[in-house]
């Protein structure tokens, strides 16, 4: 298993490009499932989750090349129904081919996906959901197996605004007789990129990025090509590794579009964030200010920028407070930031913390993907070595950061632990 090796204190410089979101690409590939013929997906991050998703969509039995980063995926003979275990547990997102495989073929069967370490994501939204819409579903030995000759237009109101299940009903409403109104809704930028992919397949989607989103069903829908939006949270974790690092870094390919609320903070801590065409330049402060932050749904601040908000404000002059409302369970990060010295307090949902003049470097253990970030940002900016173990995590969610970070003049390197 490798480990992440940091020698800190180098001032980040230069330019990185940054890759497709793996929160988009995900629902992209499995949206293939809803009509036969040859989809392409281009801008798509090399992540062990779109390697597990590749392998779901084969064992379905589509016919998936794969190159320079674009998907042709010919998902004209679709053989099974069944999402099994053995790659559900290792990502939840396989269960987004619920929707679609029950709105095209009238039955799926998907295990049950589990928690996760920064706590349980339960999918009862989406069940519920696909009940409104006249399916029929069961529980069976940790599977859930729906069925329906053909789903029905309907009313539908999320309890909580979750971006899986806006996915997942938004994708079977697509083929479903009549018109279905999401309510509640996620806004995430990524959904938005769902429904264009959607709306070129045919499908009458209005609302998408709103909370209500009305999809009016259509009898077919036919193959797509799209290119995947730019990956917000690398975006935003890179940005912090700029002010961490009193860097100067201009980040390429991406916009301010999605990045308002986290743009908003970087500069409250005194960073400057310059749009240029096409391009980010962020601009690290020579003292960092103290900022609170309160995690929220899209378009509030981000919860997968939570950790490494933290880092940056470890270091900052002054005592922050972290809220974090989105899950329950996402701070398994303080302690081995503690380790490296950072004074951070956890009070039930919240933290407080208090900037230190220095972070030192600490053999680290990662427990999560944004955890991962947080710590290589906090060894970024750390006197002496760092070692990061368990890093596995970080090939979830990030395509290369230590060759992207080297390129930036950090000392870093990927060895075998």
């Amino acid at each position: 298993m490798d480990k992440i090796v940091i020698h800190g204190g180098r001032r980040l410089k230069g330019e990185v490009r940054i890759s497709g979101a793996k929160n988009s690409a995900l629902p992209l590939l499995f949206a293939t499932l809803l009509a036969p013929g040859t989809h392409r997906v281009s801008n798509v991050p090399h992540l062990r989750d779109i390697n597990t998703a590749e392998k779901l969509l084969s064992i379905l039995g589509a016919r998936v090349v794969r190159e320079n980063g674009s998907f042709t995926v010919d998902s004209t003979d679709i053989r099974s129904v069944e999402a099994p275990y053995d790659l559900v547990r290792t990502m939840r997102a396989s269960v987004l081919v619920l929707g679609p495989l029950l709105a095209r073929l009238g039955h799926a069967r998907v295990s049950l996906p589990g928690g996760c370490a920064i706590g349980a994501r339960p999918i009862g939204l989406h069940l519920k959901g696909l009940e409104a819409m006249g399916a029929t579903i069961t529980l069976d030995h940790g599977y859930v197996e729906a069925r329906a000759k053909r789903l029905q237009g309907a009313q539908i109101y999320l309890d909580t605004p979750t971006v899986g299940g806006t996915e997942n009903l938004m994708m079977a409403a697509s083929l479903a007789k009549g018109t279905t109104v999401l309510k509640n809704a996620a806004r995430e930028p990524e959904i938005v990129d769902l429904a264009q992919a959607l709306i070129k397949m045919g499908a009458r989607i209005e609302g998408a990025g709103t909370a209500t989103v009305t999809i009016e069903g259509v009898d077919e829908l036919q193959p797509f090509e799209h290119q995947v939006m730019f990956d917000r949270i690398e975006a935003g974790t890179f940005m912090v590794a700029a002010a961490i690092t009193r860097g100067d870094v201009l980040l390429k390919g991406i916009g301010v579009g999605h990045l308002e609320a986290l743009i908003s903070k970087l500069r409250e801590a005194g960073a400057e964030v310059l749009e240029e065409d096409g391009a980010l330049r962020v601009l690290g402060p020579s003292t960092l200010s103290a900022v609170d932050i309160r995690t929220q749904p899209h378009p509030g601040f981000p919860t997968d920028m939570q950790a490494q908000f933290m880092a940056l404000m470890s270091l900052s002059s002054g005592t922050s407070v972290i809220n974090e409302t989105v899950f329950e369970n996402r701070f398994m990060h303080v302690c081995e930031l503690q380790r490296m010295g950072a004074d951070i307090s956890i009070d039930g949902h919240s933290a407080k913390v208090t900037g230190v003049k220095a972070l030192l470097g600490a053999p680290v253990m990662a427990t999560d993907l944004r955890a991962s970030a947080s710590l290589i940002l906090a060894g970024l900016a750390a006197d002496n070595t760092t070692e990061i173990s368990r890093i596995y995590h970080l090939d979830r969610g990030y395509e290369r950061i230590e060759e992207k970070l080297k390129g930036l003049g950090a000392d870093i390197q990927r060895v075998p632990a």
